[in-house]
């Protein structure tokens, strides 16, 4: 410290711990102009800050010391025991998409992301995507070794494409099939989410709320949340990798949003909401389903016991099918938080559990589905309606039943088709098209994403009031 003692003993005591410290400099006074040298007047320690609403915030500290030989010292400490947090990445892969939401994913990035970045001292290697599937092509050439993580600035349809490109790199690396993967390897670096998109599903899931900055500190101070990931796959070949899937409502709503896009993003997405509700059609299938074999309830017994229940149950696993006249067909593997649902499309999951929630929605009249969207805004429960079923399910599959003769042609416009026969699905908000049975499959702790910690984010959940 500096100055007479009396300053001293009136100094405010502040007790800083390291594990909220992310980055350590020297302070300098520069004349207008010079970049190099200055007289050094102390050290500067920059803090993650934690808010209300699971917000995130930096803060800097001053400390003031004229001798050189201390301000080394400390300087030199600090930065020894930053660099031995081992979770922290030094190096990033980034992916920034500028045609997400209103096209601001690259202003969000050099504005918010990218400074804070440089202030961490972690190196980025950044790919601005020109095209759909740019990200995939990259990642499946890419060298992740040289990487500690990747991240993508953009909305769930980019984060998916990043998604699911590093997790067939791994497959590639790993010399697996990529046709067939039964049992995929997990990623080898984690994932960051920047949110710079319209529904931002994922953030939203994994930090609580929309924003850049928070996103960014998760990242910066190594954050990692292990989380589920699914395969959807035909019986011929792997689809995607991905957290989340809808056939039906949501599906060609989003597909009928895809045929507008020189709309604006929220315009086309509200006209295709409120169109495919008008022409509100079900969807014909057969749905298979393997039933989680080992209750949440039963979490607590050991690893032995678990091993010989598995063991024991053997071929008695079971599939349960249902068919009929389906609106909506959800299948998720994590809870899905957004502005529209604040406990989640799915609130009964977890983002690491094992298992997949299988919501469906039977045939009903226009006024009740209604009803049953609405109670996604509210604390009520969204599936106490007699034509809602749920399920925690390890597998699911669904097999559409294609129309024929005049019916067919009368709803190839409502079924938003882009061939006949194929059947529209919304997998993290991208649009996939299959005319033949979909397999999905959850595989735990797949991929590590950088985010809350489960149980920091579940306690939050009923309360979080999402930006």
């Amino acid at each position: 410290p500096t100055g007479d003692s009396s300053m001293v003993l009136q100094a405010q005591e502040e007790i800083i711990e390291m594990k909220d410290v992310f980055s350590v400099k020297l302070k300098r006074r520069r004349f207008v102009g010079q970049k190099k040298g200055g007289t050094l007047l102390g050290i500067t320690i920059f803090k993650c800050l934690s808010k209300e609403e699971n917000k995130l915030t930096d803060c800097a500290i001053h400390l003031n010391n004229l001798s050189e030989d201390h301000c080394h010292s400390w300087f030199r400490h600090l930065k020894e025991i930053l660099n031995g947090f081992q979770n922290r990445p030094k190096s990033l892969k980034v992916f920034v998409n500028p045609s997400s939401h209103k096209r601001e994913a690259t202003n969000v990035y050099y504005e918010k992301v990218a400074p804070l970045f440089k202030l961490a001292d972690i190196k980025t290697d950044v790919t601005v995507t020109e095209y759909e599937g740019h990200a995939l092509s990259v990642l499946k050439e890419c060298e992740l070794q040289a990487f500690d993580g990747v991240v993508c600035v953009g909305g769930d349809g980019s984060i998916s494409e990043v998604a699911h490109g590093l997790l067939l790199k791994a497959q590639i690396d790993a010399g697996k099939d990529t046709d067939y993967i039964p049992m995929p390897v997990r990623a080898p670096v984690p994932l960051g989410v920047i949110p710079a998109g319209t529904t931002n599903i994922l953030a939203h899931t994994l930090y609580g709320i929309k924003h850049a900055v928070t996103a960014t500190l998760h990242i910066i101070m190594g954050h990692i949340q292990p989380v589920d990931v699914c395969t959807f796959s035909t019986p011929s070949k792997l689809l995607r990798f991905g957290f989340s899937a809808m056939f039906g409502f949501g599906a060609r709503t989003l597909a009928l949003a895809e045929k507008h896009r020189w709309m604006p993003s929220n315009q086309r997405k509200d006209f295709a909401f409120i169109k495919t509700l008008a022409d509100l059609k079900p969807e014909e299938c057969e749905l298979s389903f393997l039933p989680l074999q080992m209750p949440q309830e039963e979490s607590h017994e050991n690893d032995r016991m678990k091993k010989e229940k598995i063991k024991k149950k053997g071929s008695k696993d079971q599939w349960h099918k249902l068919q009929g006249h389906f609106l909506n067909v959800s299948i998720m593997a994590i809870p899905c938080l957004c502005s529209m649902a604040p406990r989640g499309l799915a609130p009964n999951t977890r983002l690491n559990n094992g298992s997949m929630a299988l919501i469906v929605v039977q045939n009903t009249s226009r006024t009740e589905f209604i009803k049953h969207l609405k109670r996604y805004a509210s604390i009520k429960n969204q599936f106490n309606f007699p034509f809602v079923e749920t399920y925690t399910v390890q597998e699911v599959k669904v097999q559409p039943r294609l129309k024929s003769g005049l019916d067919a042609k009368e709803n190839t416009y409502l079924n938003a088709a882009s061939a006949e026969g194929n059947f529209p699905w919304n997998i993290d908000g991208d649009l996939m098209e299959e005319a033949s049975e979909v397999h999905v499959r959850v595989h735990p702790q797949l991929i590590n994403l950088y985010g809350l910690n489960t149980d920091d984010l579940e306690s939050s959940q009923a309360t979080c009031n999402c930006i």
